[in-house]
């Protein structure tokens, strides 16, 4: 039902059954084989009860309910979730302690009582838990039971409060014993006749000669040749006319920087795994919200000096900027969570923090430069937007796989 299990259990047997279900399998660092007899677990020693304890601690405070269910036949039950556990628990935790009518194996269980803690963990001590699920389980069983009854008569019948048989029903059919009185079975069941086998109409096979299957290669490749270099012949003649109709070279300068960003963007963009597709649309998503420059370079022209805009195109220019940075900052934060998803407790810490070095020299330069009139200010914006498109780029092409996809989640918000 989607939520996440993880069991513990002192005997290894059980660690493949736990897995087949899909449920994580909690291990202790010590390897002590707590298998007894009849199938009941045997007391472990006490190197192995410290370090199950230090590793439910560190489960108490994370998970949102514990079930325990350890007896041993003749003795209390063990105690497996102690004080210093309950107290790490988040409130509004559960716990259900299977193991209450021998003691429990929660430190506060009450036999046949439901206690909440003073840090608000409730703890389910019920001894006659089998019996309380007799109702549950009878309607479950009697709902399957209506349903099938139902399926038996005409789906077509208006006619509430009227049980009736469709005989028409094969699958009717040959469910009924008897009807009317009379016996149906054996004799007037229809037999099951499978379905006849579909043949395939052969087609005559005709057997060509090496010149004539080098012919047939031959007419391929030409076909495939004459469509790719027709559509390149059209691309050629298009830049033709593009740089006989326009007037400045600076034109031609973003053409050149709008093809290569096309194609170096089909081409990580094609690399991207089905499963990281979702994170890759909110990336490219946070990306286009690059429209932000262009709302404060409206906003700049348009402002007069003053902080509150005094036209409208002052006015569109600040909504166009908080538009892009909502998109930004909501396509970088969804990313993250679904990476997230894939993330799994085993995996190892990552430090992205330290790619605020990097992106701090790079906008604390540009400041810089602005600030005390280091270098040539465009020069410097220049070199820093050519490290902002790499970073963007990057960052999709990080996606490709899911090891280096949180990496490019990072790329791309340095970007």
């Amino acid at each position: 039902m989607g939520a996440i299990v993880r069991a513990f259990d002192v005997r290894p047997v059980t660690k493949e059954q736990v897995e087949s279900m899909g449920a994580t399998f909690l291990e202790v660092p010590i390897k002590e084989d707590g298998s007894g007899s009849g199938g009941y677990a045997k007391e472990m020693s006490d190197d192995f009860k410290k370090a199950q304890a230090k590793m439910m601690l560190e489960q108490a405070g994370d998970v949102d309910i514990i079930i325990t269910t350890a007896l041993i036949p003749g003795r209390k039950a063990p105690i497996l979730v102690d004080q210093e556990m309950l107290n790490a628990m988040k409130p509004g935790s559960v716990c259900v302690d299977l193991a209450a009518e021998n003691g429990g194996n929660i430190a506060q269980t009450k036999k046949n009582e439901v206690f909440t803690t003073s840090n608000g963990v409730k703890i389910i001590g019920y001894t006659d838990l089998p019996s309380r699920l007799s109702s549950t389980a009878s309607n479950l069983f009697g709902n399957n039971i209506a349903k099938f009854l139902l399926s038996i008569g005409p789906q077509t019948t208006k006619q509430k409060g009227v049980f009736q048989i469709d005989l028409e029903d094969d699958a009717v059919q040959n469910m009924l014993i008897s009807f009317d009185g009379e016996l149906r079975w054996p004799d007037k069941i229809t037999p099951y006749s499978p379905p006849p086998p579909v043949i395939k109409q052969t087609e005559d096979v005709v057997e060509l000669s090496e010149e004539q299957l080098l012919e047939q290669a031959n007419k391929k490749q030409l076909d495939s040749f004459v469509r790719n270099t027709g559509i390149a012949s059209l691309v050629a003649a298009a830049l033709v006319a593009f740089g006989i109709t326009t007037g400045d070279h600076d034109s031609v300068s973003l053409m050149a920087s709008f093809a290569l960003a096309g194609l170096a963007g089909y081409q990580v963009v094609w690399g991207v795994a089905p499963a990281l597709h979702s994170p890759l649309m909110a990336v490219t998503n946070a990306i286009s919200g690059m429209t932000a420059v262009g709302g404060m370079l409206l906003l700049a022209s348009n402002s007069g000096g003053e902080i509150i805009p005094s036209s409208p195109a002052g006015w569109m220019g600040a909504l166009a900027t908080v538009l892009s940075f909502v998109n930004i900052s909501g396509g970088f934060l969804v990313s993250g969570k679904m990476l997230d998803l894939f993330r799994r407790p085993t995996d190892p810490k990552e430090f992205f923090e330290l790619y605020g070095i990097p992106a701090s020299i790079l906008v604390g330069g540009l400041g810089a430069s602005a600030a005390m009139h280091i270098g040539n200010l465009g020069n410097v914006a220049g070199s820093v937007s050519i490290a902002s498109a790499i970073c963007c780029i990057a960052a999709i092409a990080c996606l490709a796989n899911q090891e280096t996809a949180r990496t490019g989640n990072v790329l791309g918000m340095a970007g």
